[in-house]
């Protein structure tokens, strides 16, 4: 019986799609003097990037349609897969960047229960491959489109901020992402912002007219010592705007070890990050309070910019996070290999900088009234806490008044 329901699989699964043809020709070249996307990295120098030119097919079955992105050290691409009859991106590696451990990551994130409420919330890998080149071969993770990110939505938003709605219901989403990586992955992200919380593509509309538009007005591009530079396009605005999906795995680690090394974005640090005491799950909670301040006020929580005029510094930080939160407790600062450096043995500040006497959780305009702002600020204060053992978990703020109100 297994071998007719296979054979019958198998009889009826659709042959793969043919590559499309795409314009080699009509497109705008680039003015050499014009640096183009990642030309100006030390890594395109080098020639760590990938020649990856549109038309071409990798692994025998993804097909690149045209240039959404890049990185320090990657370039995003949207492709058809022939074989599945979908579209997929692909993120192709510098050369021989190859995080093995970040790989462990998402074959990790695929591992805990589907039906767990977080799980379409995460951005896992469909497929990872190798491209072969001589010199040095390119990683490659091949993840669902998304559109743009929650940054990219306060960008194109006029007032650069979120209604109260809107952001409850990313919350609602990025707190069920994140019990799923805590409970069932059992995995810290340490870099969650704006950046990298996407959008998933329910309107999918907005792919054909990408591919049609590379075909009709293919993308400008220019040659530099041999090899193709692309301008990325943009997604086109959906009529119907998906899921929140919290995506980005690069940074993610073990949430069952110990450790203490520096980690998150300067401004995203948690005070256990900062003071160098263990750390685990809780600098996701703290790096969630923190953004929150950028989706609805439109600005940074916390900056550390120090008074010595040379940029961030932990201690300007950490004068900013007591101006806000009040003294560390000393039995925390006992734990951090760092707290000498900053205070005292009795928990007194040492440092010569001062501490904001103007920090606090006060909206700069009144969107909150009354109980509703109430409830709000004890929300906040369910995330931003000295101890990590004191802030709330993501299952524990999935229940939060405010954000069920």
């Amino acid at each position: 019986m297994a071998t007719l329901i296979k054979w019958a699989t198998k009889a009826f699964r659709r042959p793969p799609s043919p590559p499309m043809c795409f314009p080699t020709g009509g497109f705008e070249i680039v003015r050499a003097s014009e640096v183009l996307d990642e030309e100006r990295f030390e890594h395109f120098k080098q020639g760590q990037y990938y020649p990856a030119n549109i038309g071409d097919v990798l692994n025998l079955k993804y097909q690149i349609v045209g240039k959404l992105g890049f990185g320090t050290t990657s370039t995003v691409w949207l492709a058809r897969d022939l074989e599945g009859h979908q579209y997929v991106t692909l993120k192709i590696y510098t050369r021989d960047e190859c995080n093995r451990e970040e790989f462990q990551i998402y074959k990790q994130l695929n591992q805990g229960s589907s039906w767990h409420p977080g799980y379409p919330h995460i951005r896992k890998a469909l497929d990872i491959f190798t491209i072969p080149r001589a010199g040095g071969d390119h990683p490659c993770l091949v993840q669902r489109p998304m559109w743009e990110s929650f940054k990219d939505l306060l960008c194109r938003n006029p007032s650069h901020r979120f209604t109260e709605d809107l952001l409850k219901s990313g919350l609602m989403q990025i707190f069920l992402a994140l019990d799923y990586l805590h409970t069932e992955c059992k995995l810290v992200h340490t870099d969650i912002k704006s950046d990298n919380i996407l959008q998933d593509i329910e309107d999918k509309s907005i792919l054909e007219s990408f591919t049609q538009a590379e075909l009709t007005n293919p993308s400008p591009r220019k040659i530099v010592n041999g090899l193709p530079v692309y301008a990325s396009r943009r997604f086109d605005l959906p009529k119907i705007f998906g899921r929140a999906v919290l995506s980005d795995f690069g940074s993610a680690v073990q949430g069952d070890e110990r450790r203490n090394h520096d980690a998150q974005p300067n401004i995203y640090r948690s005070p256990e990050v900062m003071l160098k005491t263990d750390w685990s799950y809780p600098v996701d909670i703290w790096n969630v309070g923190v953004m929150v301040w950028d989706l609805f006020e439109g600005r940074h929580l916390f900056h550390g910019n120090d008074a010595d005029g040379k940029g961030y510094s932990t201690r300007a930080h950490l004068a900013e996070v007591m101006g806000l939160l009040g003294p560390p407790p000393l039995d925390m600062l006992q734990r951090g290999k760092r707290s000498h450096e900053f205070f005292t043995e009795d928990g007194q500040w040492k440092q010569d900088i001062e501490i904001p006497r103007e920090a606090s959780l006060e909206l700069s305009e009144e969107f909150l009234e009354g109980k509703n702002k109430e409830m709000f600020i004890a929300f906040m204060r369910g995330m931003l806490q000295w101890r990590p053992e004191d802030r709330k978990t993501a299952k524990d703020l999935l229940q939060d008044p405010w954000l069920n109100d």
